[in-house]
Parts: structure tokens; C-alpha cells; sequence
């Protein structure tokens, strides 16, 4: 459980300010995310080998190389680019 003068001081070593009529409500869902924190650093502790795993391979595909369309058809679509680039205007 977090008290609020942990709160205050996390928030002062923050360089943050809390009002009093925030304080509560932020005092609370720290611990609820210290809670849930603790909830799973339990459930890592407990947790079992699981078995349904074995027998799995890779299920992605090899990566393969394909032909494309070539450059110059495709920067057709661009005015024709520039140096084998698309032209890009800077921005302001």
C-alpha cells in the first residue's frame, strides 16, 4: 500500500505538484498499479513449464526475393523523379 506522503515525495523528487484535491485519487491508482505489479510478479513465480509447446516449428516463410516493377515506371507517377528518388517538398 502507497501512502500519500510517498506520493508527495515522489512527486517532489519529480518536480511535480499534486493538489490536495488530487491527491487522493492519485494515491489510489498507485496502488492499484502497485497491485496489479505485485499480481504479476506473483503469477511469474508460480507459473508452470507449459507443455503444449512442443512439436511447434517456424511458422514463418523464408523470406524470397521477388521482381518489382521498375524504377523509372514507377517514378512516372512522381513527374518522373529525380535521381531515381521521389521528390519531396520540405517543410516549413
Amino acid at each position: 500500500m502507497i501512502t500519500k506522503e510517498e506520493i508527495l515525495e515522489i512527486a517532489t523528487l519529480s518536480k511535480l505538484y499534486v493538489s490536495e484535491e488530487k491527491l487522493d485519487d492519485l494515491t489510489k491508482a498507485m496502488g492499484d498499479i502497485l497491485a496489479f505489479a505485485d499480481t504479476i510478479n506473483a503469477a511469474g513465480a508460480q507459473a508452470e513449464e507449459y507443455e503444449g509447446l512442443e512439436g511447434l516449428s517456424n511458422v514463418f516463410r523464408e523470406d524470397e526475393v521477388l521482381p518489382s516493377y521498375p524504377a523509372e515506371e514507377i517514378l512516372q507517377n512522381a513527374g518522373g523523379g529525380e535521381n531515381g528518388y521521389f521528390p519531396v517538398k520540405k517543410r516549413k
